[in-house]
């Protein structure tokens, strides 16, 4: 059945979905399986013994084989150095984009009829052509490169969302990006102003913050502080506490587990804990958002709506503070890490059939 896809590759996290054509139009997008059964892959490549490139795994991070979070360094005259080798950033983004084009092609039978491929707000001409041509170095020669706040404004708009203006609060792994989206009249959106983004404070920053916690009620609890330090694996830590920060999305109490030498522990954590840990980084994210609308000659009372993307952009905290900050709908899908690429293939849509909505 003919297809088309939209990719989003973030900086820890990508992530695709794909519209089916359906009669005159298009059905409704759905995620792409990625890895290991899940909707979502790291954002990682390791190069292998024969110099190919494959999906990387995190385990083996550190390996110099393995890197990660080259998305957001395409442009940039410092190339990414992977076992000895430089390569520009935006051939590995187009490496990853060309795989996950693969697992469509072989989940769907053949290939996309279009790809959209979602990009930071801030890119300007020259970092889109250089991505272009890398994409099409790798043989995704026709791919339609949109900002992400677009892509998310689309996949709002298919959920209900019509208005014409909205702050778009997008809190990916490891950045934040703020920026604002206008409808125009044929039903498309377009970024307005500059686009605002703050490296280091993303759902991977929020993670460490419980893990700095963690670590701390461990050397408390410890006769040896340093020992209790010693016996936590970094990478277990970040991925117990990461499941914590997700289950505190609904609940409202719940345990970091953790496997030491020991024994098993568990160091209970609250969501109110947790908030204070992340609220002034949460706020920082905020008074972004607010500066970008202001450059922009705007108010926030002249907004429509504040559009969420992003895995940690489902924490309560976030809506809260956004809430008292905006005097307007805060608006977060149900899975918030797919929003740009489901947003990205309902554009994909829009590329094969502009006139059907």
């Amino acid at each position: 059945m003919p297809y088309v896809l939209g990719i989003d590759i973030g900086c820890t996290t990508t992530a695709a979905a794909v519209a089916r054509r359906w009669g005159a139009g298009w059905s409704a997008p759905e995620p792409v399986v990625l890895h290991a059964g899940s909707t979502t892959a790291p954002s990682t490549l390791h190069l292998s013994a024969d110099g190919a490139m494959t999906l990387g795994v995190p385990a083996v991070a550190g390996d110099g084989r393995t890197v990660r979070c080259f998305a957001h360094r395409v442009g940039d005259d410092i190339p990414v150095v992977v076992d000895g080798d430089a390569y520009p950033a935006q051939t590995l983004t187009a490496v990853l984009a060309g795989w996950v084009a693969e697992q469509a092609r072989v989940t769907e039978g053949g290939p996309a009829e279009a790809v959209v491929v979602s990009h930071p707000a801030g890119w300007g001409t020259h970092r889109r052509e250089l991505l272009h041509r890398a994409l099409t170095e790798i043989g995704l020669p026709r791919v339609t490169l949109l900002p992400a706040p677009v892509t998310v404004a689309e996949y709002h708009a298919a959920r209900g969302f019509s208005g014409a203006l909205a702050a778009v609060y997008g809190l990916g792994g490891e950045t934040f990006e703020a920026a604002l989206v206008r409808r125009h009249h044929d039903g498309t959106y377009g970024t307005v102003g500059l686009a605002r983004s703050l490296p280091g404070c993303g759902g991977a920053d929020l993670t460490e913050e419980l893990a700095d916690h963690v670590r701390t009620v461990l050397a408390r609890g410890s006769a040896d502080a340093g020992r209790a330090g010693a016996d936590v694996v970094p990478r277990e830590l970040t991925t117990a506490c990461d499941r914590a920060k997700h289950e505190l999305t609904v609940v409202t109490e719940t345990d970091v587990l953790l496997e030491l030498p020991a024994g098993p522990t568990r160091v209970p954590v609250s969501r109110g804990q947790f908030e204070e840990l992340i609220r002034p980084a949460v706020a920082m994210t905020v008074d972004l958002l607010l500066d970008a609308v202001r450059s922009a000659g705007l108010t926030p009372a002249e907004l429509d709506a504040v559009l969420l993307a992003g895995g940690s952009a489902r924490l309560p905290l976030v809506a809260e503070l956004l809430g008292a900050a905006f005097p307007c709908p805060v608006q977060v899908g149900p899975e918030p890490e797919l929003t740009a690429a489901t947003g990205a293939a309902l554009a994909a849509c829009q590329v094969v059939s502009p006139r059907l909505r």
